[in-house]
């Protein structure tokens, strides 16, 4: 129900006489002149509990107000709290006291609490309480009248740059707030139907007297900015470490080829950007640049048991149009479109065929949501203005000429995108989404430190497996891709050869993808801290490692002459030759000398096993110690 007029004013369903009578005695009986009650409103950095903060806590008990800033000593809050008998909120069942219980583990709140927001709907009022305050007359914000949360996100926000004023804007428009809290809990005591059973009842609104504010607001002792109020920076984050030297591509991508994109190329802390449309610009140019990721704004799945984007899919009522990593943002509070609403399927498609596109040429491919990701880096979104988002990146130290030139929306949130992509090389991401759908990557700056993954790549008998298994006695969990292979084998009841584990191979390739074969054999390694993986063929299977582990992941290629391949595969007919020389040709085995490009380490077999051990010693000390 919506705030209207009195003349066409809709009530909540009649409670029986006995009910409406219970109810109005728990009211009345909640703020009687024998209990101690606490009027209390939160700022918070946004409306996620799960990134974002609280700023401020405003609370006024016995005509009296205070302010909680962040930073502040909290006891004086908690002790209020504590010694309350009721606490009265707008909304604070779903915002403020979560928010308060998850900031402070020790705050007691008190056993009663009204929510005018519930409340209201008593004398048959619905709507926000700024609404309700303009409906019923309440004159209490001269000169806030501009200022809602989003404003006092960015008051935040310029106060943490040094803006005290904007600090005291934000809490006059706080207390506001809690004024207005007190204006409405009278209006419902006055009109509840049974208020003649507690005629001693307070009037709370005596703390809007204009003294009061003035009072109140000339007690504070306004805090500068200090250390712990500051936000990290890039080197601060990412240190020295690989992932601060990478070459990462972020791309805002639009629905269409005909609308550009931004993109951005981010090579370490510095920030490249431009406007990109067609998809073959954009992959020409990828591949000009060879980054160690691309990470794109846009949906790169879809939802687990939907087969295309359109309403005509025969899953669309079954399976709906939302992934699972988008459900968890909303229940986080982050608000994010259904991959497959109409508005959304022409970029849902495109996203799913350029990654698709840059996955088969080797380049790894993650999908972001920069709007989440500013929100966990402490950065205001586009949406409080460009020069907030453009000055938030400038602060958290990335360079470019951006940061003297504003450039789109667009370009902005690609830079973005590719700082998530640095969160995930360097580890400390978390990967959103079900079983069955690539994962939305947002950062994770307490992500637990992801296996360490070498994967080895060559042609037959290069030494793949005799690494593999040297590796395995240097404390790493073995699996191949054929294991997964010959479970499919002999589900089958096929034999269980080479020609066959080929055709096998392809054939799962091409109907299940390499993704999913990737991921089979990396369950059958279990949950070590190290894992070797033999038998890396298609590019596809370094982008996904990359993409799972960042730059925890190794890539190590065998090559080794043709002839002292045959003669280690015991081929010594001349009819063992022509099986070799076929198996070799197979098409499942036509893109592994493309994965040489992509090593990290490239190791030529052509000597004694010693010499081949030393060097793969080599290789797995490099990895142990360069992924840190």
């Amino acid at each position: 129900m919506t705030i209207s007029d009195s003349k066409s004013e809709k009530r909540i369903p009649t409670l029986p006489a006995s009910a409406r009578m219970r109810a109005d005695r728990q009211l009345l009986g909640a703020v009687g002149t024998d209990k101690t009650v606490l009027f209390l409103d939160i700022e918070t950095t946004g409306l996620s509990r799960y990134y974002d903060e609280l700023t401020l806590v405003g609370y006024l008990a016995g005509g009296r107000y205070r302010v909680h800033i962040q930073g502040d000593d909290p006891q004086p809050l908690l002790d209020a709290l504590a010694s309350a008998d009721t606490v009265v909120t707008f909304n604070g069942t779903l915002f403020d006291l979560p928010f308060l219980l998850q900031t402070f583990e020790d705050a007691v709140i008190p056993a009663t609490h009204i929510d005018l927001r519930y409340a209201v709907r008593r004398v048959g009022l619905s709507g926000g309480q700024k609404a309700l305050e303009q409906l019923l007359g309440f004159n209490i914000r001269n000169g806030l009248e501009d200022i809602d949360g989003a404003e006092a996100v960015l008051l935040w926000h310029r106060y943490l740059r040094g803006d005290l004023e904007a600090l005291k804007l934000l809490v006059r428009y706080n207390l506001a707030d809690v004024q207005g809290l007190c204006l409405l809990l009278d209006y419902v005591i006055d009109q509840v139907e049974h208020r003649d059973f507690w005629i001693d009842v307070p009037r709370f609104s005596q703390a809007s007297q204009p003294h009061l504010q003035i009072e109140s607001l000339a007690d504070i002792v306004w805090p500068l900015p200090h250390p712990n109020r500051t936000r990290s920076s890039f080197r601060e984050v990412f240190g020295e470490r690989p992932a601060a030297r990478s070459t990462i591509v972020g791309i805002d991508l639009t629905g269409s080829e005909f609308k550009p994109s931004g993109f951005c190329v981010l090579e370490g802390a510095h920030a490249t950007t431009s406007l990109i449309g067609p998809d073959d610009e954009m992959v020409e140019t990828i591949l000009a640049i060879r980054p160690d990721l691309v990470s794109i704004d846009s949906p790169l799945c879809l939802p687990r048991g939907r087969l295309h984007v359109g309403d005509d899919d025969p899953g669309r009522n079954e399976f709906g149009i939302m992934r699972d990593s988008e459900r968890m943002l909303k229940r986080r509070g982050i608000n994010v479109y259904p991959c497959l609403l109409p508005s959304m399927q022409r970029l849902t498609g495109r996203g799913i065929l350029l990654a698709d596109r840059l996955r088969r040429l080797g380049i790894p491919v993650i999908e972001s949501y920069p709007g989440a990701a500013q929100d966990i880096m402490g950065i205001p979104r586009k949406g409080a203005g460009v020069g907030w988002l453009q000055q938030g990146l400038a602060e958290f130290g990335i360079e470019g000429d951006f940061v003297e030139n504003i450039p789109s929306h667009d370009e902005l949130d690609a830079i973005t995108s590719a700082l998530v992509g640095t969160f995930l090389l360097d580890g400390q991401f978390e990967a959103l989404g079900g079983e069955g759908e690539s994962g939305l990557v947002v950062p994770d700056l307490k992500a637990p430190e992801t296996p360490l993954v070498i994967g080895l790549s060559g042609r037959i008998a290069s030494g793949k497996t005799t690494a593999a298994r040297w590796i395995e006695t240097c404390g790493f969990s073995y699996t191949r891709f054929s294991l997964v292979i010959d479970e499919e084998i002999r589900t089958r009841a096929l034999p269980l050869d080479r020609p066959t584990r080929q055709l096998v191979g392809l054939e799962l390739h091409e109907q299940r993808g390499q993704a999913w074969l990737c991921e089979q054999a990396l369950r059958r390694a279990g949950d070590g801290d190290r894992i070797v993986v033999d038998g890396l063929r298609w590019p596809e299977d370094r982008a996904f490692f990359v993409e799972r582990f960042g730059k925890r992941f190794v890539h190590l290629h065998l090559r080794a002459p043709f002839d002292m391949r045959l003669e280690r595969s015991g081929a010594a007919t001349p009819g063992a030759r022509r099986a070799f020389e076929a198996a070799d040709a197979q098409p499942v085995e036509a893109m592994i000398d493309a994965l040489e490009q992509f090593a990290s380490h490239v190791i030529d077999n052509n000597s004694s096993l010693e010499q081949f051990e030393l060097h793969v010693s080599r290789v797995v000390e490099s990895a142990v110690v360069g992924t840190k």
